[in-house]
């Protein structure tokens, strides 16, 4: 990593940007008097206390489609990414309200509105579904929440649907046949992306016959692009645009998960995607949003003309891991 672009990642006006840089890339301890100020700064940002704030109302709205990147779902994935805990102030009262709703099997519930039309009831109810559980999941974990065994429950249990080519459209027994628009035993793209980012936090799950499935499922799928879209994901020039927070199926989100499993660093197929990606820095080594989400208008990694610092620590991060 040139030091002239770590040193512009700790120039930057991101607090969470300058914390992660220390703690990600330049191996810094939590004490060090410049990673707290990092965190503190981070704490004190409007638009991240904002967030919390969000996360507090839990469950917000209901979720009516599954890529809306404004639900407070993104909000705590993204405060996870950022490095927000549990234990900071605010925080502990949204996650406790999830933790409040898992269902009996297990995964963590949101509130969803699925239209008749589509198979769900026309109702506000509070369900769970492969794209959406594992995120809630995730975040709790990532935040400091994995002692508790409602998490244990819940991580055995979506790992348990794991299928011979991964993870399918799997939902709540209360849905019904419901299941997104695609062949009934195709995998599902999302909910695999979803699994494996949960399953990372999981050191005993890194190398488990599901990580593997799920694995192949998605380098398969960059193997095979061509071929067909699978539950209407596909791989082509929007897949290939650099864009957060990590809500869709998109390169940066999935190379990003890939990047957590050692055994797929040297697959010349994640290595295709690693290259996809480096061949989108400037002159300079930085990165610029390929495309956005509009409800995140006004962050550096939602701005398409100038280089932001966030999408770029997300890029080197990746790179560190698999040292280059």
């Amino acid at each position: 990593m040139a030091e002239t672009i770590i040193q512009w990642l700790l120039d930057s006006d991101e607090p969470w940007t300058r914390y992660r840089t220390m703690m990600d890339l330049l191996g810094f301890s939590e004490d060090d008097p410049r990673v707290q100020e990092a965190r503190h700064e981070l704490l004190e940002y409007a638009d991240v206390k904002r967030m919390i704030e969000e996360c507090r109302a839990w469950p917000g709205y209901p979720l009516k489609r599954h890529n809306d990147a404004g639900h407070p779902l993104y909000k705590f994935s993204t405060l996870a990414d950022f490095g927000v805990r549990r234990d900071d102030p605010g925080m502990s009262v949204g996650m406790d309200a999830v933790l409040a709703h898992p269902s009996l099997e297990g995964p963590f519930q949101v509130v969803v509105h699925i239209p008749k039309a589509y198979g769900g009831t026309d109702e506000d109810m509070w369900t769970w579904m492969a794209c959406d559980s594992p995120t809630l999941l995730y975040a709790l974990m990532a935040m400091g929440v994995s002692e508790d065994s409602r998490i244990h429950q819940a991580v055995d249990h979506l790992v348990g649907l794991a299928e011979e080519n991964g993870w399918r459209c799997h939902a709540a027994p209360e849905l019904g046949k419901f299941r997104g628009p695609g062949r009934k035993d195709d995998p599902c793209p999302i909910a695999n992306v979803y699994m494996l980012k949960t399953m990372s936090l999981c050191q005993d799950l890194l190398d488990s016959p599901a990580a593997s499935v799920g694995l192949e499922m998605l380098l398969g799928h960059w193997e095979k692009q061509a071929e067909r879209k699978i539950y209407l994901f596909g791989i082509g020039t929007d897949f290939k645009k650099l864009k957060y927070p990590f809500v869709w199926y998109d390169i940066l989100h999935v190379l990003d998960v890939l990047s957590r499993y050692s055994k797929t660093h040297k697959d010349p197929r994640f290595l295709g995607m690693v290259k996809t990606i480096t061949n989108q820095a400037d002159d300079k080594g930085r990165y610029t949003a390929g495309s956005m989400y509009q409800t995140w208008k006004g962050w550096s990694f939602a701005d398409k003309k100038q280089p932001s610092p966030w999408l770029t620590f997300l890029v080197l991060r990746i790179l560190k891991r698999i040292g280059m």
